[in-house]
C-alpha cells in the first residue's frame, strides 16, 4: 500500500506563512459589536430581556453575531467579506469556486445531482457507487437522473465497503455509454483512500466529469503525512463536509469547484441548483465557522502533527495489548486501497468478543464517544489538534466485558441489491402502497432504505425488494444501535413498493 502525500506546492504555500485571515469572521464579530437598534429577523434582536433563555443558554455574544442576510459589507457588494472567506477557502482547496453550505455535505449532494441533470446529454447516465451516501440517491430521486451503479470491493469479514477499483469503474462505464459524470466516494467511513488520479483518467477519458464525495477528506492535503486532496489528483468537483475533520460547527460544509474543462462547464449549473438547495436565512454562525474552520486547517499544522501521533499511539498500545485488533491493518487486501487517513484508528472489538454496537454504547455510557459502530469495529476519529485522554480511553476499552458465550451477533454481510426496473424518480413518485415486509419482496420499492450507520442505501426507488434485503434490513433494525433510514414503517413491518393494482 502506498501514501499518497499532498500536493508540494500546497505545502509551500502554507510553509512559514503569516497566520490566515478570517475576513467574515471578523467582519460579523465587528458588526455584532456595534451600537445598534435590531428591528429587524431574527426575532431574538440580540437582546437579553427578550431572550433570556437563549442569552443565558448560548451567551449574548452568540446571539449578537447570528444576524439575517443581505447586510452590506458582510455578504452584501462588492468585495464583501463572505465573498472574501469564499476566496481564500477555494485557494486553500486548490479550487476554481468554492461554495459555503449551510445544510451540510447532503446538500452539496443534492446540488451536484440537479446540476447533473441539465449537464451535456439530459438522458445521458450517471455511474455512481453504489456505497454513496444516501444523500446522493436523494439527490438521483430529485434530479431525475439514470444510475448505473458500480459496487465497491466489501470487506466480507466486517461487512463494510471500501471504495471503487480501477477495473470496476472501467466495466461500469463499458455499461454505460456516453456517462456524463462518475460520482465516486474517497475516503470511506474506515478511512479507506482510493486511486482517485487513475479513477479520474479512466472518467475523464470516457468524457465524463468526476465526482468525489470527499466528506471525509475536509483535512487532506494540508500536511505532509496525509493524502492529497482529491481536486489535485482530476477530480472535477469535491464535496467536503467541513465540520467533520475541518472543525467548522455541525451542519456546515464547502463544495468545491476545479478549474478543469468539466469544472468550467458545471459552474453556472452548480450556482443555479446551489439557489434551489440552500436556505434564503443561512446562518451567519455557520458561514463563520467555515471561515475559521479553514484558517485553522491552514494554520493548524502543529495540531495535525499532535492529532496523528495521538491516533498513532492508540493504534501501537493496542496491538501490544492484543485483545483487539486494528481493521486498517487488513486494508492492504484491498486493491481499490491506496493509503489510509491516519487521524482515523478502526477497531475490531470482535477478536476481544465484544460487539461494535455494544462497545459503542458502553462506552458511551462512561463518557467516551465514538464515530460509529457496526458488528464488528468501532472509529474512532481524531480532528485536527484533537489530542483526547489515551490512558482513559485505553482503559475503558480493554474494561468492556466479553459476552458471556464469546458469540458476536451478527446481520450477515450486505446485500446484493435487486435489479433497477425503473427510474428512481419515477418509482418514488408513483403511486405507493404499504405491504407486509416479506410480501414486499418481488415487488419494486418506493423508497430509500439505508442501514444506519452508515447510512449507504440497500434498497432504492425502483429497485426489486430481495429476501436477501428484507432480512438484512430486519436484522439491522432490530440490532442494538441499528436503524433503517428512509423506512416508512420504523419498524420495518411493513414497506412502501409501487402500486400495481390497476387503476379504478
Amino acid at each position: 500500500m502506498t501514501i499518497d502525500l499532498c500536493a508540494a506546492p500546497l505545502l509551500d504555500r502554507l510553509a512559514g506563512a503569516t497566520p490566515s485571515p478570517t475576513p467574515y469572521a471578523d467582519a460579523l464579530a465587528a458588526h455584532g459589536e456595534r451600537e445598534q437598534v435590531r428591528l429587524i429577523v431574527p426575532g431574538h434582536a440580540a437582546d437579553p430581556l427578550a431572550a433570556p433563555r437563549l442569552t443565558s443558554f448560548f451567551g449574548e455574544s452568540v446571539l449578537q453575531r447570528d444576524v439575517t442576510p443581505l447586510i452590506p459589507g458582510l455578504d452584501l457588494g462588492p468585495h464583501n467579506a463572505l465573498q472574501q472567506a469564499r476566496d481564500l477557502a477555494a485557494e486553500a482547496w486548490s479550487a476554481r469556486r468554492t461554495w459555503f453550505l449551510t445544510n451540510g455535505a447532503s446538500q452539496a449532494n443534492r446540488t451536484i445531482a440537479l446540476a447533473l441533470a441539465s449537464y451535456q446529454r439530459t438522458d445521458a447516465p450517471v455511474v455512481v457507487q453504489r456505497s454513496a451516501h444516501s444523500s446522493t440517491v436523494d439527490g438521483i430521486v430529485v434530479a431525475g437522473l439514470r444510475p448505473v451503479f458500480v459496487q465497491p470491493s466489501i470487506d466480507t469479514d466486517h461487512g463494510i465497503a471500501h471504495g471503487v477499483s480501477a477495473a470496476a469503474l472501467t466495466a461500469a462505464l463499458a455499461d454505460a455509454p456516453g456517462c456524463k459524470a462518475v460520482v465516486l466516494t474517497s475516503p470511506s467511513y474506515f478511512g479507506a483512500v482510493a486511486d482517485i488520479p487513475a479513477l479520474a483518467e479512466i472518467a475523464h477519458t470516457a468524457g465524463a466529469a468526476l465526482i468525489v464525495d470527499g466528506a471525509w477528506a475536509s483535512h487532506f492535503g494540508f500536511h505532509e503525512d496525509l493524502p492529497a486532496q482529491p481536486l489535485t489528483q482530476g477530480a472535477d468537483v469535491l464535496v467536503s463536509s467541513t465540520h467533520k475533520f475541518g472543525g467548522s460547527l455541525t451542519q456546515s460544509a464547502m463544495l468545491h469547484l476545479a478549474d478543469t474543462v468539466h469544472g468550467r462547464a458545471l459552474e453556472p449549473l452548480i450556482e443555479r441548483a446551489f439557489g434551489l438547495t440552500q436556505s434564503t436565512s443561512e446562518s451567519s454562525l455557520l458561514l463563520a465557522s467555515l471561515d475559521l474552520a479553514r484558517a485553522e486547517l491552514v494554520d493548524g499544522h502543529d495540531g495535525m502533527t499532535a492529532a496523528i501521533a495521538a491516533a498513532a499511539e492508540i493504534r501501537d498500545r493496542i496491538r501490544r495489548i492484543g485483545r483487539f485488533g486494528i481493521a486498517s491493518d487488513d486494508f492492504t487486501a484491498f486493491d481499490d486501497i491506496v493509503a489510509v487517513d491516519p487521524m482515523r484508528v478502526s477497531i475490531d472489538v470482535s477478536r476481544g468478543g465484544v460487539g461494535g454496537h455494544t462497545a459503542r454504547n458502553t462506552l458511551m455510557q462512561r463518557g467516551v464517544f465514538l464515530e460509529i459502530a457496526t458488528e464488528t469495529c468501532v472509529v474512532a476519529i481524531l480532528g485536527p489538534g484533537v489530542v483526547p485522554d489515551i490512558d482513559r480511553f485505553i482503559d475503558e476499552l480493554h474494561a468492556l466485558p466479553a459476552s458471556q458465550d464469546g458469540r458476536i451477533p451478527r446481520v450477515g454481510t450486505v446485500p446484493t441489491p435487486g435489479e433497477l426496473v425503473m427510474l428512481p424518480r419515477d418509482a418514488f413518485l408513483r403511486p405507493s402502497v404499504a405491504v407486509a415486509a416479506q410480501d414486499a419482496v418481488g415487488r419494486v420499492s418506493a423508497e430509500t432504505l439505508a442501514a444506519y450507520p452508515p447510512g449507504i442505501p440497500n434498497v432504492m426507488p425502483g429497485e426489486v425488494i430481495t429476501a436477501e434485503a428484507v432480512r438484512f434490513l430486519t436484522a439491522v433494525s432490530n440490532s442494538p444501535g441499528g436503524h433503517v433510514r428512509g423506512a416508512s414503517d420504523r419498524s420495518l413491518g411493513t414497506l412502501r413498493v409501487i402500486d400495481d393494482a390497476p387503476a379504478g
